[in-house]
């Protein structure tokens, strides 16, 4: 399967071409010039250092929680102080809440609450009493159902009423991207600050001064990237000595980049008979060995597996001439504007954001040859709603937890069933609905029917030019589904039926027929 060239590169590869490749002056944070990629944990060229303001600490040296912070929001985006807020906190019963009975210290409780979380998910409810009552925990988990307060809620619980000691945290979070990274902290900052606990993140594309200034502060619970935090650890600015508590979210995304090694020495070094949990979606290859090496009679959870929800999901697969895909394209994500678009490469992400621009759909691209800057803030423009679509690589999509997304689309094909349902997984979450589509050219098609049993999958195949209306997922159920391609007459390639885009199908739009001498271009 070929990547994503509007160019038309005869060889398939998403090279940037002088015919296809439109460099943009007010584009910041792309690729590297040299086509080099950015390493996790280097130093800033300049070798310059950013200071950093610093904050209003109350009697014994810590930052005073004010209840004036909602989950959700960025880490560190402070709201002015909201007495409303803080008084609601203040009057919840922790009585009305599951939370209270579960071992989870009231002020946490009384947060969660006013936030409308008073019964645990499906994963918290299996998860949470193993992880409260010390013990290792394996759980295999589908993003979006809750794990990330499945394990951190038993952490802060474990950690509250003591203090760390300055570069020893008690506790470590390993992510694999920093968008995950940020994500989680959001997730559980608010409640760490209300038992006056500290939270530090660090991850590569950072400066280095500002992470170690933090830990020199003291951090309680320390959540970062395993390239990162191999680099703090040997410029012995962070001690591993006293880490109660490690977990691994996205345990099997981590030993896919490449991270095992680092993992498993980071996991080595802490105490023995510390708790471990470790989250993930598959619990094979190299997370095996993880479990194997480093957890003590885990207690193992199964919840909502990524599989099986990706299943009760609506599968189609949008057949598309090789020459009017972005077109289509472009149609589909007017009619679907909450949306998340996979590209094979950053190169490609970038193109197709910028075609969807160009088209007038606000979309943004997020990848690792973007700095970390660039990539807060395109994922903070989608978040916000000010951008309507993100298109984004694999690597850089597993750092994407955002509510409401109501379609995913493959505009390039996944590699493997489990690239597949990695992708998917961005919508339907949290108990929601969601469409997948798959744009794919005749070509493409063949070799999808593997892909999408092995992965566990019923797809229905649907011409583009059979969607009446906006392409909408109700239209694509109610569009008809494709004949067998043994069944279909091959074209004629006089009068044949326009695309959606006005225009004839070239090489025989999602017929068989294509003319002679036809170049493949997708």
């Amino acid at each position: 399967m070929t990547s994503y060239d509007p160019a038309g590169s005869s060889t398939g590869t998403d090279s940037r071409s002088s015919s296809g490749y439109r460099p943009r002056s007010d584009r910041s944070g792309g690729p590297r010039e040299d086509g080099g990629h950015r390493r996790e944990g280097g130093f800033r060229r300049d070798g310059g250092f950013r200071r950093e303001g610093g904050f209003r600490r109350d009697g014994d040296g810590r930052r005073p929680f004010r209840g004036d912070r909602r989950q959700g929001g960025r880490p560190n985006d402070r709201r002015s102080f909201d007495p409303a807020r803080r008084a609601a906190i203040e009057a919840f019963d922790p009585a009305g809440s599951a939370f209270s009975g579960m071992g989870v210290p009231d002020r946490v409780v009384k947060i969660l609450g006013v936030d409308g979380i008073v019964e645990p998910t499906p994963v918290q409810a299996a998860v949470m009493p193993d992880a409260i009552a010390g013990r290792d925990v394996l759980g295999r988990a589908r993003t979006g159902s809750g794990k990330t307060l499945a394990f951190g809620l038993p952490i802060l619980a474990r950690l509250d009423g003591a203090r760390s000691e300055p570069n020893r945290p008690r506790a470590l979070i390993v992510v694999p991207t920093r968008e995950l990274a940020g994500q989680v902290t959001t997730a559980l900052e608010p409640l760490a600050e209300a038992l006056r606990l500290r939270m530090v993140t660090v991850y590569g594309g950072a400066p280095y001064d500002r992470q170690i200034r933090r830990l020199d502060r003291g951090a309680d619970v320390v959540v970062a990237t395993p390239g990162r935090l191999s680099d703090l650890i040997e410029k012995g600015v962070c001690k591993l000595d006293d880490v109660e508590v490690v977990a691994l979210d996205e345990a099997d995304h981590l030993c896919d980049l490449g991270f095992f090694p680092v993992v498993d020495e980071l996991l080595a070094a802490t105490p023995a008979g510390g708790q471990r949990m470790l989250l993930s979606a598959t619990l094979d290859g190299d997370v095996d060995k993880l479990v194997r090496r480093h957890l003590n009679a885990p207690a193992k959870h199964e919840i909502d597996p990524d599989a099986n929800s990706v299943t009760t999901m609506d599968h189609h697969v949008l057949v598309v001439g090789p020459h009017n895909k972005l077109d289509v394209m472009t149609e589909l994500m007017r009619a679907n504007p909450r949306s998340i678009v996979f590209t094979r490469t950053k190169d490609g992400a970038t193109r197709l954001a910028e075609d969807l621009e160009d088209a007038g759909v606000a979309a943004v691209d997020l990848h690792g040859d973007l700095s970390q800057r660039v990539r807060e803030r395109n994922l903070d423009r989608f978040k916000s709603g000010r951008a309507k679509v993100v298109v984004a690589t694999d690597v850089a999509a597993r750092g994407i937890h955002v509510d409401g997304v109501g379609m995913v689309v493959h505009f390039d094909p996944a590699g493997e069933p489990k690239s597949y349902l990695h992708r998917s997984g961005r919508t339907a979450r949290a108990g929601a609905t969601g469409a997948v589509v798959t744009v794919a050219t005749p070509r493409q098609v063949r070799g999808l029917g593997d892909l999408l049993r092995r992965a566990g999958v019923t797809a229905k195949n649907v011409d583009a030019r059979a969607v009446e209306g906006p392409i909408t997922p109700t239209a694509l159920a109610d569009a008809p589904a494709m004949a067998q391609e043994r069944e279909r007459p091959r074209s004629s390639g006089n009068g044949s039926r326009p695309n959606r885009s006005g225009r004839p199908y070239k090489g025989g739009g999602a017929g068989r027929g294509r003319p002679s001498g036809y170049r493949r271009r997708d």
